[in-house]
Protein backbone atom coordinates (compact mmCIF):
# COMPACT_ATOMS: atom_id res chain seq x y z
CA UNK A 1 0.00 0.00 0.00
CA UNK A 2 1.32 3.62 -0.85
CA UNK A 3 -0.30 6.34 0.94
CA UNK A 4 1.34 9.45 1.22
CA UNK A 5 0.58 13.43 1.35
CA UNK A 6 -1.22 15.37 3.82
CA UNK A 7 -1.45 14.37 7.07
CA UNK A 8 -4.50 14.54 9.50
CA UNK A 9 -4.74 18.05 12.27
CA UNK A 10 -7.50 15.49 13.82
CA UNK A 11 -5.13 12.96 15.93
CA UNK A 12 -4.91 13.14 19.67
CA UNK A 13 -1.88 11.12 21.20
CA UNK A 14 -2.36 10.13 24.66
CA UNK A 15 0.10 7.33 24.16
CA UNK A 16 2.12 8.78 27.35
CA UNK A 17 -0.23 9.98 29.51
CA UNK A 18 -0.38 6.24 31.42
CA UNK A 19 -3.63 4.05 31.23
CA UNK A 20 -3.87 1.96 34.39
CA UNK A 21 -5.52 2.79 37.39
CA UNK A 22 -9.10 3.51 35.33
CA UNK A 23 -11.17 0.62 36.58
CA UNK A 24 -14.78 -0.17 36.70
CA UNK A 25 -17.28 0.22 33.84
CA UNK A 26 -18.00 -0.84 31.14
CA UNK A 27 -17.97 0.56 27.30
CA UNK A 28 -20.26 0.76 24.45
CA UNK A 29 -18.54 1.05 21.32
CA UNK A 30 -18.78 -0.04 17.52
CA UNK A 31 -15.67 -1.96 17.94
CA UNK A 32 -13.43 -4.03 15.12
CA UNK A 33 -13.85 -7.39 17.02
CA UNK A 34 -11.70 -9.93 18.23
CA UNK A 35 -10.91 -12.72 20.74
CA UNK A 36 -11.09 -11.27 24.55
CA UNK A 37 -13.04 -7.82 22.55
CA UNK A 38 -16.75 -7.21 23.26
CA UNK A 39 -18.11 -8.26 20.37
CA UNK A 40 -21.36 -6.13 21.04
CA UNK A 41 -20.93 -3.97 18.03
CA UNK A 42 -22.99 -0.62 18.91
CA UNK A 43 -22.48 -1.77 22.48
CA UNK A 44 -24.96 -2.14 25.29
CA UNK A 45 -28.32 -2.02 24.70
CA UNK A 46 -29.15 -0.13 21.51
CA UNK A 47 -32.72 1.55 20.08
CA UNK A 48 -36.63 1.78 20.23
CA UNK A 49 -39.20 1.50 17.51
CA UNK A 50 -39.45 -0.84 14.37
CA UNK A 51 -37.57 -2.16 11.68
CA UNK A 52 -39.11 0.01 9.73
CA UNK A 53 -37.73 3.33 10.91
CA UNK A 54 -34.32 2.29 10.13
CA UNK A 55 -35.01 0.96 6.92
CA UNK A 56 -36.85 4.33 6.35
CA UNK A 57 -33.32 5.75 6.96
CA UNK A 58 -31.19 3.62 4.67
CA UNK A 59 -33.99 4.15 1.97
CA UNK A 60 -33.14 7.66 2.48
CA UNK A 61 -29.41 7.24 1.35
CA UNK A 62 -29.83 5.08 -1.31
CA UNK A 63 -31.90 7.48 -2.94
CA UNK A 64 -29.44 10.32 -2.06
CA UNK A 65 -31.65 12.20 -0.33
CA UNK A 66 -30.96 13.59 3.64
CA UNK A 67 -32.11 11.02 6.13
CA UNK A 68 -32.01 14.28 8.70
CA UNK A 69 -34.23 15.61 6.57
CA UNK A 70 -36.92 13.89 5.72
CA UNK A 71 -36.72 11.89 9.47
CA UNK A 72 -37.15 15.77 11.29
CA UNK A 73 -40.55 15.83 9.37
CA UNK A 74 -41.63 12.85 11.94
CA UNK A 75 -40.86 14.76 14.46
CA UNK A 76 -40.37 14.55 18.69
CA UNK A 77 -37.25 12.21 19.34
CA UNK A 78 -36.85 10.35 16.14
CA UNK A 79 -35.27 12.56 14.14
CA UNK A 80 -31.80 11.71 14.27
CA UNK A 81 -28.94 14.12 15.85
CA UNK A 82 -25.60 14.47 16.41
CA UNK A 83 -24.11 16.16 19.29
CA UNK A 84 -21.41 18.33 19.82
CA UNK A 85 -18.65 15.88 21.91
CA UNK A 86 -19.35 17.11 25.42
CA UNK A 87 -17.28 18.56 27.76
CA UNK A 88 -14.97 15.58 29.47
CA UNK A 89 -11.62 14.36 30.29
CA UNK A 90 -11.19 12.92 26.81
CA UNK A 91 -12.08 16.31 24.83
CA UNK A 92 -10.25 18.28 27.25
CA UNK A 93 -7.16 16.63 26.31
CA UNK A 94 -4.81 18.42 24.18
CA UNK A 95 -3.31 17.08 20.92
CA UNK A 96 0.19 16.58 20.03
CA UNK A 97 2.75 15.46 17.51
CA UNK A 98 2.76 12.25 16.47
CA UNK A 99 6.10 11.45 14.69
CA UNK A 100 6.80 7.59 14.67
CA UNK A 101 6.48 6.14 11.41
CA UNK A 102 2.71 4.01 12.72
CA UNK A 103 1.41 7.35 13.67
CA UNK A 104 2.60 9.01 10.69
CA UNK A 105 0.42 6.02 8.60
CA UNK A 106 -2.64 6.16 10.75
CA UNK A 107 -2.63 10.38 10.74
CA UNK A 108 -2.42 9.88 6.75
CA UNK A 109 -5.11 7.45 6.28
CA UNK A 110 -7.60 9.40 8.68
CA UNK A 111 -6.63 12.63 6.27
CA UNK A 112 -7.22 10.33 3.51
CA UNK A 113 -11.22 9.25 5.10
CA UNK A 114 -11.36 12.69 5.70
CA UNK A 115 -11.18 13.68 1.82
CA UNK A 116 -12.95 11.04 0.61
CA UNK A 117 -16.56 11.29 2.91
CA UNK A 118 -15.94 15.45 2.70
CA UNK A 119 -16.73 14.88 -1.02
CA UNK A 120 -19.53 12.11 -0.56
CA UNK A 121 -21.32 13.88 1.82
CA UNK A 122 -20.88 17.52 -0.48
CA UNK A 123 -22.59 15.51 -3.20
CA UNK A 124 -25.44 14.48 -0.41
CA UNK A 125 -25.76 18.23 0.05
CA UNK A 126 -24.24 17.82 3.78
CA UNK A 127 -20.78 18.77 5.35
CA UNK A 128 -18.80 16.15 7.18
CA UNK A 129 -17.71 16.72 10.44
CA UNK A 130 -14.42 14.88 10.79
CA UNK A 131 -14.12 12.77 13.89
CA UNK A 132 -10.66 12.78 16.17
CA UNK A 133 -8.34 9.78 16.37
CA UNK A 134 -6.94 8.86 19.93
CA UNK A 135 -4.08 7.00 19.95
CA UNK A 136 -3.67 5.26 23.43
CA UNK A 137 -1.99 2.62 25.08
CA UNK A 138 -3.61 0.37 27.21
CA UNK A 139 -6.75 2.30 28.39
CA UNK A 140 -7.73 5.61 27.97
CA UNK A 141 -10.87 7.62 29.34
CA UNK A 142 -13.66 8.63 26.55
CA UNK A 143 -17.30 9.67 26.70
CA UNK A 144 -18.60 6.15 26.25
CA UNK A 145 -16.61 5.06 29.79
CA UNK A 146 -13.35 3.85 30.21
CA UNK A 147 -11.61 2.00 26.76
CA UNK A 148 -9.22 -0.64 26.78
CA UNK A 149 -6.92 -1.92 24.61
CA UNK A 150 -8.00 -5.74 25.04
CA UNK A 151 -11.34 -3.88 22.66
CA UNK A 152 -9.29 -3.13 19.89
CA UNK A 153 -10.50 -0.43 17.95
CA UNK A 154 -13.54 1.30 18.69
CA UNK A 155 -15.36 4.09 17.84
CA UNK A 156 -17.31 5.77 20.67
CA UNK A 157 -20.38 8.24 19.40
CA UNK A 158 -20.85 10.22 22.25
CA UNK A 159 -17.62 12.06 21.75
CA UNK A 160 -17.18 11.46 18.06
CA UNK A 161 -13.56 9.72 18.77
CA UNK A 162 -11.92 6.72 16.88
CA UNK A 163 -9.34 5.06 20.02
CA UNK A 164 -6.79 2.77 18.77
CA UNK A 165 -3.90 1.14 20.39
CA UNK A 166 -1.27 0.23 18.01
CA UNK A 167 -0.13 -2.73 19.51
CA UNK A 168 -3.42 -4.05 17.60
CA UNK A 169 -1.79 -3.76 14.53
CA UNK A 170 0.89 -6.23 15.90
CA UNK A 171 -1.99 -8.62 16.84
CA UNK A 172 -3.70 -8.18 13.53
CA UNK A 173 -0.01 -9.50 11.92
CA UNK A 174 0.41 -12.29 14.65
CA UNK A 175 -2.48 -13.82 15.68
CA UNK A 176 -4.50 -12.95 12.69
CA UNK A 177 -1.92 -13.48 10.03
CA UNK A 178 -3.20 -10.45 8.27
CA UNK A 179 0.46 -8.38 8.23
CA UNK A 180 0.81 -5.29 5.82
CA UNK A 181 -0.79 -1.80 5.75
CA UNK A 182 -3.89 -1.94 3.93
CA UNK A 183 -5.27 -4.29 6.89
CA UNK A 184 -4.56 -1.63 8.84
CA UNK A 185 -6.30 0.66 6.81
CA UNK A 186 -9.09 -1.32 6.71
CA UNK A 187 -9.79 -1.48 10.45
CA UNK A 188 -9.20 2.30 10.79
CA UNK A 189 -11.86 2.82 7.63
CA UNK A 190 -14.25 0.43 9.42
CA UNK A 191 -14.50 2.59 12.61
CA UNK A 192 -14.66 5.88 10.32
CA UNK A 193 -17.96 3.75 8.91
CA UNK A 194 -19.12 4.18 12.42
CA UNK A 195 -18.77 7.24 12.58
CA UNK A 196 -20.32 8.00 9.24
CA UNK A 197 -22.99 6.43 10.29
CA UNK A 198 -23.68 8.05 13.54
CA UNK A 199 -23.36 11.37 11.47
CA UNK A 200 -26.02 10.32 9.59
CA UNK A 201 -28.62 8.86 12.37
CA UNK A 202 -28.33 5.42 11.47
CA UNK A 203 -26.33 4.59 14.87
CA UNK A 204 -28.91 6.51 16.82
CA UNK A 205 -31.65 4.49 15.43
CA UNK A 206 -30.12 1.32 15.64
CA UNK A 207 -29.63 1.86 19.86
CA UNK A 208 -32.99 3.01 19.85
CA UNK A 209 -34.31 -0.46 18.13
CA UNK A 210 -32.14 -2.53 19.73
CA UNK A 211 -33.75 -1.41 23.26
CA UNK A 212 -37.28 -3.26 22.31
CA UNK A 213 -35.59 -6.10 20.74
CA UNK A 214 -34.37 -9.76 21.96
CA UNK A 215 -31.04 -10.58 22.33
CA UNK A 216 -31.03 -12.68 19.09
CA UNK A 217 -32.68 -9.62 17.39
CA UNK A 218 -30.44 -7.32 18.51
CA UNK A 219 -27.70 -9.16 17.99
CA UNK A 220 -28.78 -9.69 14.11
CA UNK A 221 -29.18 -6.02 13.84
CA UNK A 222 -25.75 -5.12 15.41
CA UNK A 223 -24.44 -7.70 12.55
CA UNK A 224 -25.93 -5.41 9.81
CA UNK A 225 -24.40 -2.11 11.57
CA UNK A 226 -21.47 -4.15 11.54
CA UNK A 227 -21.40 -4.76 7.89
CA UNK A 228 -22.39 -1.37 6.65
CA UNK A 229 -19.07 -0.58 8.52
CA UNK A 230 -17.11 -2.52 6.57
CA UNK A 231 -18.78 -1.83 3.20
CA UNK A 232 -18.21 1.70 3.91
CA UNK A 233 -15.14 0.84 4.28
CA UNK A 234 -14.35 -0.35 0.85
CA UNK A 235 -16.16 2.47 -0.58
CA UNK A 236 -13.46 4.67 0.88
CA UNK A 237 -10.77 2.17 -0.65
CA UNK A 238 -11.81 2.86 -3.83
CA UNK A 239 -12.21 5.83 -3.66
CA UNK A 240 -8.92 6.87 -2.40
CA UNK A 241 -7.31 4.98 -4.63
CA UNK A 242 -8.83 6.02 -7.43
CA UNK A 243 -8.10 9.57 -6.03
CA UNK A 244 -4.31 8.82 -6.11
CA UNK A 245 -4.55 6.96 -9.88
CA UNK A 246 -5.13 3.44 -8.96
CA UNK A 247 -1.78 3.60 -6.69
CA UNK A 248 -2.42 3.53 -3.62
CA UNK A 249 -3.42 -0.52 -3.59
CA UNK A 250 -2.80 -3.47 -5.61
CA UNK A 251 -3.73 -7.22 -5.80
CA UNK A 252 -1.61 -8.22 -2.87
CA UNK A 253 -2.88 -4.98 -0.87
CA UNK A 254 -6.61 -6.72 -1.63
CA UNK A 255 -5.67 -10.09 -0.55
CA UNK A 256 -4.24 -9.12 3.14
CA UNK A 257 -7.54 -7.12 3.54
CA UNK A 258 -9.74 -10.19 2.48
CA UNK A 259 -7.51 -11.94 4.95
CA UNK A 260 -8.43 -9.64 7.94
CA UNK A 261 -11.99 -9.99 7.28
CA UNK A 262 -12.06 -13.37 7.03
CA UNK A 263 -10.03 -13.87 10.36
CA UNK A 264 -12.16 -11.74 12.31
CA UNK A 265 -15.56 -13.26 11.10
CA UNK A 266 -17.46 -14.30 14.15
CA UNK A 267 -17.47 -17.80 13.14
CA UNK A 268 -14.31 -18.13 12.30
CA UNK A 269 -13.37 -16.60 15.93
CA UNK A 270 -15.94 -18.89 17.62
CA UNK A 271 -14.80 -21.99 16.10
CA UNK A 272 -11.24 -21.09 17.71
CA UNK A 273 -12.02 -19.63 20.85
CA UNK A 274 -15.00 -21.88 22.09
CA UNK A 275 -14.45 -24.86 18.95
CA UNK A 276 -18.28 -24.11 18.00
CA UNK A 277 -20.60 -21.73 16.06
CA UNK A 278 -23.55 -19.84 17.25
CA UNK A 279 -24.54 -17.87 14.69
CA UNK A 280 -27.73 -16.75 16.64
CA UNK A 281 -24.95 -14.93 19.25
CA UNK A 282 -22.79 -13.67 15.79
CA UNK A 283 -22.64 -9.78 16.37
CA UNK A 284 -20.15 -8.72 13.51
CA UNK A 285 -20.86 -11.50 10.12
CA UNK A 286 -19.41 -14.34 9.29
CA UNK A 287 -16.33 -14.50 7.19
CA UNK A 288 -17.77 -14.76 4.29
CA UNK A 289 -20.47 -11.71 5.05
CA UNK A 290 -17.75 -9.55 6.17
CA UNK A 291 -15.67 -10.05 3.05
CA UNK A 292 -18.19 -9.70 0.85
CA UNK A 293 -19.81 -6.48 2.19
CA UNK A 294 -15.97 -4.68 2.06
CA UNK A 295 -15.84 -6.30 -1.28
CA UNK A 296 -19.00 -4.67 -2.22
CA UNK A 297 -17.60 -1.54 -1.21
CA UNK A 298 -14.30 -1.62 -2.70
CA UNK A 299 -15.66 -2.43 -6.11
CA UNK A 300 -18.06 0.02 -6.59
CA UNK A 301 -17.33 2.93 -4.29
CA UNK A 302 -20.35 3.50 -4.05
CA UNK A 303 -22.10 4.02 -0.86
CA UNK A 304 -25.95 4.03 -1.80
CA UNK A 305 -24.93 0.47 -2.37
CA UNK A 306 -24.10 -0.34 1.29
CA UNK A 307 -27.90 -0.96 2.14
CA UNK A 308 -27.16 -3.78 4.62
CA UNK A 309 -30.54 -3.35 6.45
CA UNK A 310 -32.67 -4.07 3.37
CA UNK A 311 -30.50 -7.01 1.72
CA UNK A 312 -32.04 -10.29 2.21
CA UNK A 313 -28.56 -11.80 1.98
CA UNK A 314 -25.76 -10.55 4.13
Amino acid sequence: MQIDGDESSNIEDRRDDGGGGFGGGGFGGGGFGGPGIPMGGGGGTMFKGGFGLIAFVVIALVLGADPGALLGGLGGSDAPSVQAPASSSASRTAPRPAADAEAQFVSRVLKSTETVWSDIFRDMGQVYREPRLVLFRDATRTDCGVGQAAMGPFYCPADQRVYLDLGFFDELAARFHSPGQFPQAYVIAHEIGHHVQNLLGISGKVQQMRESMSKRDGNALSVRTELQADCFAGVWANRADRQRGGKMIDDRDIDQAMAAATAIGDDKLQRQTQGRVVPDSFTHGSSAQRTRWFRIGLDSGDYKKCDTFRAQQL
